[in-house]
This record gives C-alpha cells, sequence and structure tokens, in this order.
C-alpha cells in the first residue's frame, strides 16, 4: 500500500554504532605499590539488564551453563521518537549519486529525524571497577558525542549523529542481604539523533537539467496572454567525457593561434564546443577544415596542442555523463513569438 520494498538499515546501523563506542573499555588492578598486576577487557552485549541480572544469580552446576562474570556492559534501545524540532519540509529534496558503477545523480527527499534512546548498563561487583569504567565515557558527552554512520551506503550518505547523554542513574544491591552475589549498576541513558530515509530513486527522473521562462511583453492580462517571447537554459558539459576523437590537428598549434585545420571538419558543429588535451574552444566559424575558435573557455588554460592531437566535440552524448559534482555550464536560447499561443505543461508543447 505504501510503495515498493527498500530497507536502509538505518536503525539497525544506528545499534551498531553505539554499541561500538563502549567495546574497548579496560579497566585495572593494582597492587599496593601502584604497578598494575591486571588488565581487563570489558565486554559488551545486547540485550536488557534483567536478563544479565537474572544469569548472575544462576547457580551453576555440572548440568547448567556458569553464571555470568562482572563487570560487564549490557545495552538496549528502548524508545524511537518523532524529533519535530529537526523537521525540514517534507518536500523538500537533495541530490545524491550512487557509489558503485556508473555514477548516476538522483534526486532524494529529504530524511525525517527520529531519536532513538538507548540505555547503557555498568554491572560490576566492585565500586572501584565501576569508577573507572563510568570515568571512561562521561567526559567525551558534553553531553553529546558525534558519530559519522553510513547511512545509506548506495549514495554514499553519511551523516553526523549526535549521541546525547541525558542521565545516569545508580543502583547497588549490597543491602539485599549476604547470600547475594553484590552487582553495582549504573544505568546510562542516552539519544541518538539520527535520520530515516525513505526509498531512493533507480533512475535520475526528476533532476531539473533545464529551464524554460516565457514572457508575455504585448498585455498585462494574465488570463488571456499568451507566450511573446521565450528563455531556454539547459545544462551543458564543460570538457569532453567519451573521448569520441571526432577529428586530430593538422598542425602544431601554439597559444596565440585562434585559428587552425583539422584533419576532417564535417563532424563539427559552429557556435559548440570542443576539448583538445585540458583546453575547451568554442567554434566560431567553420570553413572547410579550418576553425576559427575562442581559446580557453570555461576557464581552461590556454596551452601548446601537437600535430595529430585528438579534437573531441563536445556534444549530446557529454551532457548526458556529467557526473554528481562536476563544473557544467548552460546553453541558452531566446526566441520571439507572435502567433498567440501558450505553453502547456501537461502536454510539453504550445498550444
Amino acid at each position: 500500500m505504501l510503495g515498493t520494498y527498500y530497507y536502509h538499515e538505518i536503525i539497525r546501523k544506528t545499534i551498531i554504532a553505539f554499541g561500538t563506542l563502549f567495546n574497548t573499555i579496560d579497566i585495572q588492578h593494582q597492587k599496593p605499590d601502584g604497578s598494575v598486576y591486571s588488565t581487563v577487557r570489558v565486554p559488551i552485549a545486547y540485550g536488557p539488564i534483567e536478563k544479565f541480572l537474572a544469569r548472575l544469580e544462576q547457580k551453576p552446576d555440572l548440568r547448567q551453563r556458569v553464571a555470568i562474570t562482572l563487570p560487564r556492559l549490557a545495552f538496549e534501545m528502548t524508545s524511537i521518537n518523532y524529533d519535530n524540532s529537526r523537521k525540514v519540509s517534507t518536500m523538500q529534496t537533495f541530490k545524491a549519486s550512487t557509489t558503485t558503477g556508473t555514477k548516476v545523480a538522483k534526486k532524494v527527499f529529504m530524511p525525517v529525524p527520529y531519536n532513538i534512546g538507548f540505555d547503557l548498563s555498568v554491572m560490576t561487583q566492585y565500586n572501584e571497577d565501576s569508577l573507572q569504567i563510568i570515568e571512561q565515557i562521561l567526559p567525551y558527552f558534553q553531553p553529546s558525542f558525534n558519530l559519522t554512520v553510513d547511512l545509506v551506503s548506495s549514495i554514499g550518505e553519511k551523516r553526523d549523529i549526535p549521541m546525547v547523554l541525558d542521565n545516569l542513574s545508580f543502583d547497588d544491591n549490597y543491602g539485599s542481604g549476604y547470600d547475594e552475589k553484590r552487582v553495582i549498576t549504573h544505568t546510562l541513558n542516552f539519544t541518538a539523533k539520527t535520520f530515516l530515509f525513505g526509498p531512493v530513486p533507480t533512475s535520475s527522473e526528476g533532476l531539473i537539467k533545464k529551464v524554460q521562462v516565457d514572457y508575455a511583453a504585448r498585455t498585462t492580462n494574465r488570463k488571456s496572454a499568451s507566450r511573446d517571447l521565450r528563455y531556454t537554459a539547459e545544462v551543458t558539459a564543460t570538457t569532453d567525457y567519451n573521448d569520441d576523437k571526432t577529428t586530430v590537428l593538422a598542425n602544431n598549434l601554439d597559444v596565440e593561434k585562434t585559428q587552425f585545420d583539422v584533419g576532417d571538419a564535417t563532424s563539427l558543429v559552429e557556435k559548440t564546443y570542443i576539448s583538445i588535451d585540458n583546453e575547451t574552444m568554442y567554434i566560431r566559424k567553420i570553413t572547410g577544415n579550418t576553425l576559427l575558435v575562442n581559446r580557453g573557455q570555461y576557464e581552461t588554460s590556454i596551452d601548446t596542442h601537437n600535430q595529430g592531437t585528438a579534437v573531441n566535440a563536445i556534444n549530446d552524448a557529454d551532457h548526458a555523463l556529467i557526473d554528481l559534482g562536476d563544473d557544467f555550464g548552460f546553453s541558452e536560447q531566446r526566441f520571439d513569438f507572435m502567433d498567440g499561443k501558450t505553453f502547456s505543461p501537461t502536454k510539453g508543447i504550445d498550444v
């Protein structure tokens, strides 16, 4: 009912990222002279604290698994809530590109902000152990710690997710009785301010590559006005992408020349661009196999080029290969009309 299947694993990645923050915490035990006689890596696992406390109370025998040992860290996801303080327009989009194979630009809707709650439980038998663990955690959260998460790997969408420390509580069951195992528990409450993305388009449909503006110059009545003037601007490549080798230079070309010969100019068109090495040129006029050009277009450097160097035409094939983030130009056109017609956006023609 809601649409096609998609799964970015964002919640799963956020859970893994949160747990990874605390998987390298160590505690040390020292002798009276201050020398270290043991270093223990504190294990961490996903699950509710009640499950681990129940395991601690088990009495091992030959047929049962032994009770878990302390110290230990446990964490679990406790809530998912919409965050309206980070809300943006529901129709706002941004451009992204695929990260595998040929880059394809896509229009993606802005993500929806959600807060994911986590509880981190620190379970120890000795107060000194818990203080060592807590002191290795708290200074990093002031009150948040930003963690970069690859939310949507297909388009390389990585975002800094603030992990906010909201509260810390303490519990010690030492007063429960001498026959019970002592467990000191510190519970830290966190909020991960993440984003949930909808489906990513499979094509580049929806990207704006052409702009058209119609003007009514003869009347101010918008109901009966027709388009009299039209301006269009379309995205164009500023360099050659497909290395088509349209022709070659017939002679050496120095930095002063604006007129030169090519091997065959039949496939070149006036008022279009060509690329020679890393220099882009604009063809002003073609006479036989002789080109009259403007050098160093699109801020490229004017350079020398040797006889036989490939001359690549910059055409529609190159316009379609513009990568996301590349520099590009615009081809502009202006039209005058006197037929009283108007442009129909639904039909795409003048009626």
